[in-house]
């Protein structure tokens, strides 16, 4: 009779281990590291977005963006700084951050843009459509009229931006005035840059368009838009601090920050 309340009790707290392990499992098996794609690395994004280490694409590719994300969050939470995702980092990760797999999931099966930021309704973090593609295209972006500005920033943040946006990069792809938009909101993340995003633009030798006085040239919608998707969390430059164009830059240095992609004639770097 004892034995047999003794052998109930192991089995009643081994089913209640496995269920708390099943609850608590996340990612695969694998390590994960750049060049990887596909779940593992969507959720990678998604947790890293979650607590603000992550601006850009949920798009399950292990790119140079979410690399640095990692080393980021490495460095934050006390772990090895090596960009590769083994064990420690994924349970440090776990602990941090939500993952909404279902609904992440069904963002990228209907080729929505969106975000997956803690802290703001997952309804607010999603435009239907037009979303998924990477490829630059996003002409019809500018009719996404109801894109809210952000309650963190001003209109003149918006109006400065436009400006910045307009003179910088009005010939560029619509994703490459998005991604010039982000790289002012990066910097405004970095310790290595000033504090508001007027000084940012004004920072001596930061911006052609401010030494060439395009600065002030009035910006178009499209520049507006641009801007305001930046500041809803799209980053297509992978979280940049630096662009150039590659046919015009003649600075050693800027040819020597490590690069990330090519959008329309900028190369983005950190």
């Amino acid at each position: 009779m004892v034995r047999s309340i003794f052998m109930s009790i192991i089995l009643l707290f081994g089913t209640f281990a496995v269920v708390k392990q099943n609850e608590t499992l996340a990612f695969s098996s694998q390590v994960i590291e750049r060049g990887a794609f596909g779940d593992d690395v969507i959720e990678l994004q998604a947790r890293l977005q979650w607590i603000g280490f992550y601006k850009g694409k949920i798009d399950g590719i292990f790119g140079y963006g979410t690399y640095w994300a990692v080393r980021n969050f490495q460095e934050k939470y006390g772990l090895d700084v090596d960009g590769v995702v083994g064990t420690g980092t994924k349970e440090k990760l776990v602990n941090a951050s939500q993952y909404h797999r279902d609904w992440v999931m069904q963002q990228i099966s209907q080729g929505n843009r969106f975000t997956h930021y803690g802290g703001t309704p997952l309804a607010n973090q999603t435009k239907a459509g037009g979303g998924g593609g990477g490829g630059g295209g996003g002409q019809g972006t500018n009719n996404n009229s109801t894109v809210q500005l952000p309650p963190k920033y001003t209109e003149r943040d918006l109006q400065l931006m436009a400006n910045a946006v307009y003179g910088e990069a009005r010939g560029e792809p619509y994703e490459g005035q998005v991604a010039v938009a982000a790289v002012i909101l990066n910097r405004l993340e970095s310790p290595d840059f000033p504090n508001t995003i007027s000084e940012i633009i004004f920072q001596p030798r930061a911006f052609t368009a401010v030494a060439d006085g395009q600065i002030w040239l009035t910006p178009n919608e499209r520049a507006k838009q641009a801007v305001l998707d930046a500041m809803n969390g799209w980053d297509p430059s992978e979280n940049a601090l630096y662009y150039f164009n590659p046919d015009t830059a003649t600075s050693a240095w800027i040819w020597s920050r490590p690069q990330i992609k090519q959008i329309g004639e900028h190369i983005f770097c950190y």
